[in-house]
This record gives structure tokens, sequence and C-alpha cells, in this order.
């Protein structure tokens, strides 16, 4: 007996432990699984697969995380709005599908299904970047069988352990059907999330528990209420952590951790005179660094949780060492970080008291594009070709989701790059959602500018006007700035090649968040009517490109301000 209802049986190559619920085997010396026995069902895991290729830990540094791959589970489920019947793996074959753009995008053409067959007739593309879900918001994912009515679901209670911040976006399940449980990867980041070890580095962090739900329902009953039961499930999990019962010291339990709390407010004199509260602002503790450092860090351990409507924060369970407490806002560009090193130790409670955040800012706003949020979601995706169709995202509010979307701004835009008026156009409807290159009619590629044109009255030629710009991912691209010369030899501004983050090709509409603040001197303004041009000329490959978060021109700083 391991424990009060649970049994272990130790065979020659197989150890089995059986809680009279369920039965899981596991190779011995291996530690893969290879069945697990519930409701009936001798093995919900893919039988035709090896043992060696149905649950398992992939510590393969170049693709990490955990895989599973499962029988007769066809209907997935990730979010309450991302959920459905998924083509079966052989539906992905030649002869049975195209290849888009990159091998995980095929379009489906005779899928297994009958249920997918009407589909097609709409088109059926498959993609599994379609189902990435960020950090945060990654807590239960899974699969249901329909006959017999059982779940299979993966329960994360905790992403302390995940890389990248709260808003790094993972994989969840796919086609396989495949559940994953990514602790490290690149995906929408690029190799800053890639962990480099040294030689003679001494690098330890735990991984998980990660949790695995089966669940069941009697005949007659909707299967999809499985998914309900997971989601009351998590938040129970969640309650949990950490989990008591993982003997390895490695694993610290609640009272060996620490908790912080305080209060962030905001002060922007150019917005309000009085300090703000920082209504949802997401609050971590992280390995020290600069501000914004979290978003690259891929070896230690995070803890984030979200601001109340009036700022007020607590940052529960956290191991000991020493941190940086950092911070963004939505609806305020840039990042804070708390001047002081925060120093854990197990049962401290540290109150922190009021915090204040002074985001960048030199002028009063004279126009703004877009919401600092960190996303490009407010701006323009248009309608998928109907060629390229997942219905699942038809009337979607991520919209953004669907396959080749990059591809509609040169149908949009054929001659004559996009063209923002300030006061006329509107960025939900006239601001596309990435700067990408555009398709000529001989199939080459070429870069593009955008322009952005404004009034300015009564010009300071003697004082500096700032831009802010907020970028919400970057594939291999550069962002060139020029003020009323398109021709000019140098840009006033250039970026540089910047960001690996392939968000545009996985359907991310957001990545690497990248901050720059650019001096234009009066003396290249007039009076009446600007317009700065924006240059993205990178064009290799049609998914290079920028997606904006929020572009802001201050006017010189007021007198008293």
């Amino acid at each position: 007996m391991s424990g009060p209802g649970v049994r272990l049986h130790i065979q020659d190559h197989h150890v089995v432990m059986d809680n009279g619920i369920a039965q899981v085997t596991l190779s011995n010396p291996g530690g893969i699984v290879t069945g697990i026995r519930y409701n009936g069902v001798d093995n919900l895991l893919e039988v035709l697969n090896k043992e060696t290729n149905r649950g398992y830990w992939d510590l393969v540094w170049s693709a990490p995380g955990s895989k599973g791959i499962f029988d007769v589970f066809q209907y997935m489920a990730m979010a309450d709005n991302r959920r459905r019947i998924l083509p079966y793996p052989e539906d992905r074959l030649p002869g049975r599908c195209q290849t888009l753009g990159y091998a995980e995008a095929v379009l489906l053409n005779n899928p297994k299904d009958p249920r997918l067959q009407g589909e097609v007739s709409v088109a059926n593309v498959d993609d599994k970047y379609q189902y990435s879900c960020a950090n945060i918001d990654n807590q239960v994912h899974g699969w249901i069988s329909f006959s017999p009515p059982v779940g299979f679901w993966q329960i994360t209670p905790s992403d302390e352990f995940r890389s990248g911040g709260p808003l790094k976006q993972n994989l969840t399940s796919h086609v396989g059907p495949t559940t994953l449980a990514m602790f490290l990867s690149s995906h929408y980041a690029g190799q800053d999330l890639v962990p480099k070890i040294r030689g003679g580095e001494s690098w330890k962090k735990v991984f998980g528990p990660v949790y695995i739900y089966l669940n069941s329902a009697a005949v007659g009953d909707d299967p999809l209420w499985l998914w309900e039961d997971a989601k009351i499930q998590t938040m129970n999990e969640v309650q949990s952590w950490p989990y008591y019962f993982p003997a390895s010291e490695d694993f610290l339990k609640s009272d060996q951790r620490g908790n912080v709390s305080g209060r962030l407010l905001v002060l922007d004199k150019y917005v309000c005179t009085d300090l703000i509260s920082a209504n949802g602002a997401y609050v971590g503790l992280a390995p020290p660094g600069d501000a914004g450092s979290w978003q690259r860090e891929c070896k230690d351990y995070q803890f984030w949780t979200r601001a109340d409507e009036n700022g007020f924060f607590t940052i529960r369970n956290v191991r000991p060492g020493d941190y940086n407490l950092f911070a963004w806002v939505p609806g305020f560009v840039g990042d804070y970080k708390f001047v002081d090193l925060m120093k854990i130790t197990p049962g401290c409670y540290n109150e922190l008291g009021e915090l204040v955040y002074e985001p960048p800012r030199d002028g009063p706003t004279l126009w703004e594009i877009g919401i600092p949020d960190r996303s490009a979601a407010e701006f323009y995706a248009p309608d998928p070709n109907p060629k390229y169709i997942n219905r699942l995202f038809i009337n979607h509010p991520d919209r953004f989701r669907q396959y080749g979307l990059w591809e509609r701004y040169t149908e949009l835009y054929p001659d004559a790059d996009l063209v923002y008026t300030i006061g006329v156009s509107d960025y939900s409807k006239d601001w596309f959602y990435t700067q990408a290159p555009r398709k000529k009619e001989d199939n080459t590629l070429q870069g593009t500018t955008w322009q952005i044109k404004f009034e300015v009255r009564s010009v300071v030629h003697g004082s500096k006007y700032k831009l802010r710009v907020a970028i919400a991912s970057a594939t291999l691209a550069e962002l060139q700035i020029r003020v009323n010369n398109p021709d000019a030899r140098r840009p006033l501004f250039t970026s540089g090649l910047i960001g690996r983050d392939n968000s545009i090709a996985r359907h991310g509409i957001h990545g690497i968040y990248w901050l720059y603040h650019v001096d234009i001197p009066g003396s290249l303004l007039i009076d009446g009517t600007n317009t700065i041009y924006f240059t993205q000329p990178r064009c290799t490959s049609p998914f290079q490109g920028i997606m904006y978060d929020y572009i802001r021109m201050e006017g010189p700083p007021c007198e008293g301000v």
C-alpha cells in the first residue's frame, strides 16, 4: 500500500498504480505511462502506438514539453468558445489534405468523420496554432469521447514553472488527439525563451505537478457536461496549490513559501493630476533584472496575479529567494519595476503599501492609435479567404486566428499602402492588424510603407515632439520612421532587425513586447498636414512583419506639469 485506497503492483517490466477507480501503468524502469484504464475502457492511450509514444515527459531541449496521444477522443475543448470536433490524424496525410504555408496548417479535402465532411464545402483548415493560449489562461484543456462518455483533461493549477510570464503563449491540445503540457518553448517569442546551460553551470527546476483528470457521464447524459465538470475541478485544484503530496524536497509546500501584497497606483499628470488605481494590472515576482526582463526569462520561477479595480494585489505561495517585483498596467505603456530587491523567506508576508508607477510621458497627447494592452487584437482583422476557413472562428472574438489573413493585405491594398488619417480613420477598421510584406504579381514580396497623416497648428520649432511606438510582436522585421519625407536616405529612427516571434503565421496577435521612444524635432514638422512614414522593408518571407500595440504622438512639455 502506497497510501489509503491505492495499491502498487510491481511486475517484471511494468508498475501498476490502482486506486479502485483508475489504473495507471508505467514502464519499469523507464517511467513512461503506457496505459490508463478507466470506466470500462482498457486503455485510454493510443494502443496502436509503441509504448514509448503513448504518454511521456519529453525532455528534448529543442522541443520541450509533455505529450500524450490518446485513443477514441475527437472532441477537443480548451476554452468555452474554442472547442470542437477535430479531424483524425489520417485526415492530415497526403491525399486527404493540402499542406498550406507551413506543415502545421492543412486544408482538409476528405475527412473521415462524416460530421466534418459537410464543412469541406465551405473549406476546413486544421492548424494546431489556432488553439494556442496565454499562460495565465492555460489551466485546463483536453478531450471528450462520446462513446463511452469519458473526458481526459490536463489541469495545470499554477504557471509558476512556465517560462516567459503570464502572456507567453503555448500550444494546448490539437489533432492526434494530442494534449501538451508546455513548460518551455520558443513559440511566440524566439530563442530568448530557450534555456542556455553553460558548461559547469548548476541548474535545477521543478516542473509541475500537472494533474490528469478523468471523468465520465452516464449513458444518455450530455457528454459536453464533462467540460463543465473539468472547469469545476480546475478551480478545486487551483485552490489546492501548492499540493501537499509530492515527496520531493524540491517541491515546496505552502508553509515553506512566502506572500507579498500591496497597492499599485499610476501617476500620469497629462491624464489626471490625481493618482489612478492600476485596475487590472499584471503584477508579478520574477528573477532580478531590468524592467520587462520577465518576458524573456526561462530558467527560474515567476509568480503573477491581477490587481483588483482599486489596484490592490496579493501574490501568494512564492518560493523563497530574491526577486524583483514587476508590473504593467492595461491602458498605459511601459513596464514597472519596484526599486528594492524582494527577499522571500518561508512564512513571510511582505506588505509593500502603495506603489506608484509613472509611465513614459513627456507632453500632452496630440493623437493616438490603438489601445496600450500589448495586443493587436483591436485592429482590423479581415474576413478570411473563403478557401481557408475554420468554422469555429466565424463570428468569433478571436477572428485573427483564421488562417491566411496576412495575405488579405495585398488584396485590400493592391497598388498603394495603408494611409491612416488622424481624426478621420478608425483603427478598428482602417489599421490592418499586421504590417507584413505585399505579394506582387510575379509572386515576389516587397516591403511596405504605411502613412499616418495628422494636423499640427503652431509648431514649436525649437522643441522636441515625442512619438511612442509600442509593438505587440515582431518577426525578423525592421521599423523605419521618416517624417514628411518618404525618400529621406536615412530614416529618423530605425529599430534594426527585431523579433523572432512568428506570431503572424501562428495566429498569435501578440508576442514579445517592444517600446520605442522617438524624438521628433519641431523643425521637421510644418503648420498644417504632416505625414509620418512607417516602413517595414524586410520581405524574404510572408511572415516577416510587425504587429503594433499602440502609437502616440506627444507635444512639447507644458509648463507646470
